[in-house]
C-alpha cells in the first residue's frame, strides 16, 4: 500500500502542477466570457427555476428538474465539503478557501456547459425517462466512440469505485472518533445500507436524494450561521485571513503561494465537480422543456456546493482556531475537535452524524453516474450493472479499513483523468450551447413562460434522438 501511495502520489504532483490547473481555469475563463458571464448574469433565473421545481409531480420513470439537481447535489455536497476543506486548510492554509471559491466561480460557467450538452444529447429510455452524459455526447456529437468509451469506465471505476471508497473512510473515521466503533463494523452497516439502495435503481435513488439533500445542507449551513453569531468579533479577521493568506501564505505552507493554489482547486474541484463530466449524468435525466433550464439549474449547484456548504465547514474550522497548518489531526477529525471546542462534548457526535448524511448521499449518486455508464456498454443484460453494484460495495467496504492518504490520492488522480477527457469534449462543443443559450434567452425576450427546444437551430442534428422527432 505505501509504493502504491508514493506512485500514485507522484503522478498526481505532476498532473495537477503542471496540466490541470491550466486546463481548469484555462477552459472555465473561456465559458466565462463566451457566455457573457452566465454564472453572474442569469443567477436570478437560476434561482426562479430551482424554486419553480420543488415539489413537482412526475409521471412513469420521469425525474424532474430538482430531482437531478438533487441527485447531482448529493454526489457534489460529500465528504469534500467537510473532510476536503479541513484537508484544504492544513495542507494550503487558510488561503486556499480563496481559490476554492475562485475555482467555484470560474466552475460554474464550465457546469453551465457541460449539463446543457449532456440535456442537448440525452437518449430516450422509455416511459418519460432519459439518460446521457459526457460518453453520450462524446459519441453522439464528437463521433468518437473509443474517447467515449474511456470516459465511460474512467467515470464508473472512478465515481462507483474510487470515490466511493473516499465517502466510506470518512464516515468510518468519523464514527470510531464520536462513538469509538471500530472501522470494520461501520464498513459492514455501510455495505448493508448501500445495498439496499443501489439495488433499487434510479428512481429510489432520486426520491431518496430528494428527501435528504435538503435537510442535510440546511442543517449544517445553520450550525454554521451559529458558530458566526458567537464568533461575530473574530468574522472580519478571518476573512483577512483568508484573503492575505491567498497571496502571501504563512511560512508552514510548505509550497508557498503555488501549495495554496493547488490546494485549493484541487480540494474545490472534488467538491463541486465542475468539469469532471459527473453531473452532466444527472443533468440528462431531467424532463424538463429546454437543454439550457437544466444547465442553469446545475450550473446553481456549484454555489450551492462550494460557497454555501464549503464556506461553512471553513468558517467553522477557522473560527474554532484549532486547526494546525502541518498538523496531524485534519479531515473529519478537525471539523469534529473544531465544533467541540466551540459547542462542547456532544459537538463530535453531531458531526459525524452530519458527515454520515453528507456521505451516504454521495455514496447513492457516486453509484448512480457509474450506473449511467456501464448502461453505455451494457443496454439490455444486468449481469454487468449487478457486478457493477456488488464491486461498489465492496469499495464501500475497502474505503471503510483502508488509509485515509491513499484513497484521497487515487480520487485526486481519477478525477484529473476525468477532467482532461471531458474539458477536451466540451470545449470542442460549446458553440452549440451557446446557440441554445441565445435561443432560450430570445425566447424569454418574447414573453414566452416555458421555452421550447427545436434542435434545427443548431444547424446539425446529428446525434440529437430526445428531442422533435427522433434522428436515429
Amino acid at each position: 500500500m505505501d509504493l502504491l501511495n508514493t506512485v500514485v502520489n507522484e503522478v498526481n504532483n505532476v498532473l495537477w502542477s503542471y496540466v490541470l490547473i491550466a486546463v481548469l481555469v484555462g477552459c472555465g475563463l473561456w465559458f466565462t466570457l463566451s457566455t457573457k458571464f452566465v454564472q453572474l448574469r442569469l443567477l436570478p433565473e437560476m434561482i426562479r427555476l430551482l424554486t419553480d421545481g420543488i415539489g413537482e409531480k412526475t409521471t412513469g420513470k420521469s425525474i424532474s428538474s430538482f430531482q437531478a439537481f438533487c441527485v447531482s447535489t448529493a454526489s457534489r455536497v460529500g465528504v469534500g465539503n467537510i473532510a476536503g476543506v479541513a484537508i484544504a486548510i492544513v495542507t494550503g492554509g487558510p488561503g486556499a478557501v480563496f481559490w476554492m471559491w475562485v475555482i467555484a466561480f470560474i466552475g460554474c460557467a464550465t457546469g453551465f456547459v457541460e449539463s446543457t450538452l449532456a440535456q442537448i444529447y440525452k437518449l430516450p429510455r422509455g416511459n418519460n425517462a432519459f439518460h446521457g452524459g459526457p460518453a453520450y455526447y462524446i459519441q453522439n456529437a464528437l463521433k468518437q466512440p473509443g474517447v467515449a468509451k474511456l470516459f465511460a469506465i474512467l467515470i464508473a471505476v472512478t465515481y462507483g469505485l474510487i470515490y466511493n471508497s473516499v465517502q466510506s473512510n470518512t464516515i468510518a473515521l468519523s464514527v470510531q472518533n464520536a462513538f469509538g466503533i471500530p472501522q470494520l463494523g461501520t464498513a459492514v452497516v455501510l455495505c448493508v445500507l448501500t445495498a439496499l439502495v443501489i439495488f433499487g435503481g434510479m428512481t429510489r435513488i432520486a426520491k431518496f436524494t430528494e428527501f435528504l439533500v435538503p435537510i442535510m445542507a440546511g442543517l449544517y449551513i445553520l450550525t454554521a450561521i451559529a458558530v458566526i453569531l458567537f464568533n461575530l468579533d473574530k468574522v472580519p479577521g478571518m476573512f483577512a485571513l483568508i484573503v492575505h493568506d491567498a497571496f502571501s501564505p504563512q511560512a508552514a505552507v510548505g509550497g508557498g503561494l503555488g501549495s495554496a493554489i493547488l490546494t485549493g482547486v484541487k480540494r474545490g474541484l472534488f467538491s463541486n465537480e465542475a468539469g469532471e463530466g459527473s453531473v452532466p449524468n444527472a443533468a440528462a435525466t431531467a424532463d424538463v422543456t429546454h437543454p439550457v433550464k437544466q444547465g442553469l439549474v446545475q450550473a446553481f449547484g456549484v454555489y450551492v456546493d462550494t460557497w454555501l456548504v464549503c464556506s461553512a465547514s471553513a468558517f467553522i474550522i477557522l473560527l474554532s482556531g484549532q486547526y494546525v497548518i502541518g498538523g496531524e489531526v485534519t479531515g473529519a477529525a478537525l471539523a469534529q475537535a473544531s465544533l467541540a471546542s466551540l459547542f462542547g462534548t456532544l459537538a463530535p457526535i453531531c458531526v459525524s452524524i452530519m458527515i454520515m448524511m453528507f456521505a451516504f448521499s454521495s455514496i447513492c449518486g457516486n453509484y448512480y453516474y457509474g450506473e449511467i455508464n456501464i448502461a453505455f456498454f451494457e443496454k439490455k443484460s444486468k449481469t454487468s450493472l449487478n457486478v457493477f453494484r456488488l464491486l461498489c460495495v465492496a469499495m464501500v467496504f475497502f474505503g471503510s479499513i483502508a488509509e485515509l492518504s491513499l484513497v484521497w490520492n487515487l480520487a485526486d488522480l481519477f478525477m484529473g483523468f476525468l477532467c482532461l477527457t471531458n474539458l477536451y469534449a466540451i470545449a470542442r462543443l460549446s458553440k452549440r450551447v451557446r446557440i441554445a443559450l441565445t435561443d432560450y434567452l430570445d425566447q424569454k425576450r418574447r414573453g414566452v413562460k416555458e421555452p421550447v427546444f427545436d434542435p434545427a437551430i443548431l444547424g446539425d442534428e446529428t446525434g440529437i434522438h430526445a428531442w422533435g422527432i427522433d434522428k436515429k
